[in-house]
């Protein structure tokens, strides 16, 4: 299947167009965007503006290419990835996701939509759809019950979270399990809270997220108030229990925007390590970089003693 909203015009796809454009002035247009002297210009139309080639083909009608070969032009459609987000030992025949249904405006004020997200949005969920899928192995590798946890997830980094907490409420009915800490984050409380009763559920009656359970659960709204507050700024609030659960061998576990909040999530454990453990801020720094190291080159070996920090991150 291929992909017609694709938004990168290639300068081999521009000189075929003009080769079918009928019209002279289209001709010349499309020639000139294939060209040097052309690129800025090219720039401005198509990669600033995010046209796709269907919209580029309106705006030059007198092209006629065969089906055929703008099949075999245009690239095929891209798998979306997008992370599971219940416990295969709560839903054994499901697999539930979250999902953000993209949206954004250009410069020039055309409205976008993401393909695969506002799809899935506009199914009828009283009916059956079948929806190819493939499964992979994540970054995040399921932790030991045994195993005290620190997640960050802000917005859909969130989906890993909830599997996780699911599997561990199961677990804990059945043996002994070590707490979690979990900071999460979103813009407004009223428009962006993920999942809220389900996170409040397992904050009461000795759930996982309980203080009972030395647990808890914490919310950065980054826009309710006039400074904006992060997931770090929540963690920094915590630092003495953040402090007590690393230096107890937890694993932190971090999953969201790839932008900034990695590093500056990153960056609070340090400032953590350095002040809670009386250590310098360049100690500090190589202590959680070996712990990161760990987390992505033994993400298999679960019974070592030592946490680790896995860090999974999508643009």
């Amino acid at each position: 299947m291929c992909d017609c909203q694709v938004c990168q015009l290639n300068i081999f796809l521009l000189q075929v167009m003009s080769f079918f454009a009928t019209a002279e002035h289209e001709k010349e247009r499309l020639q000139y965007f294939a060209s040097p002297e052309g690129r800025d210009d090219l720039y401005q139309y198509n990669q600033k503006e995010r046209r796709n080639v269907l919209e580029v083909l309106e705006d030059f009608p007198s092209v006629c290419m065969p089906f055929e070969w703008l099949v075999q032009l245009v690239p095929p459609l891209r798998t979306r990835a997008f992370s599971i987000s219940s416990s295969p030992l709560a839903h054994p025949n499901e697999i539930h996701m979250t999902v953000n249904v993209a949206s954004w405006t250009t410069p020039f004020k055309r409205k976008r939509f993401g393909l695969c997200s506002t799809w899935l949005a506009g199914l009828d969920p009283h009916k059956s759809v079948p929806v190819p899928a493939w499964i992979h192995q994540s970054s995040l590798p399921p932790p030991q019950p045994s195993r005290p946890l620190i997640l960050i997830g802000p917005g859909t980094g969130c989906a890993p979270f909830r599997g996780f907490i699911e599997e561990r409420s199961l677990q804990c009915a059945s043996e002994t399990t070590a707490p979690i800490l979990f900071f999460f984050g979103c813009r407004n409380e009223e428009n962006d809270f993920l999942y809220r009763e389900f996170w409040f559920s397992h904050t009461q009656h000795n759930g996982v997220l309980s203080v009972e359970k030395g647990g808890g659960f914490f919310v950065a709204f980054s826009r309710d108030q006039p400074r904006k507050v992060y997931v770090q700024h929540k963690m920094n609030e915590q630092r003495a229990r953040i402090w007590h659960l690393l230096s107890s061998g937890a694993d932190v576990y971090v999953a969201g925007s790839a932008t900034k909040m990695p590093a500056d999530v990153t960056s609070m454990l340090e400032e953590i390590v350095s002040q809670e453990g009386g250590v310098s801020k360049e100690s500090a720094a190589s202590w959680i970089r070996k712990k990161g190291s760990m987390g992505q080159e033994k993400a298999d070996i679960r019974d070592e003693e030592d946490g680790k920090i896995f860090i999974e991150a999508w643009s």
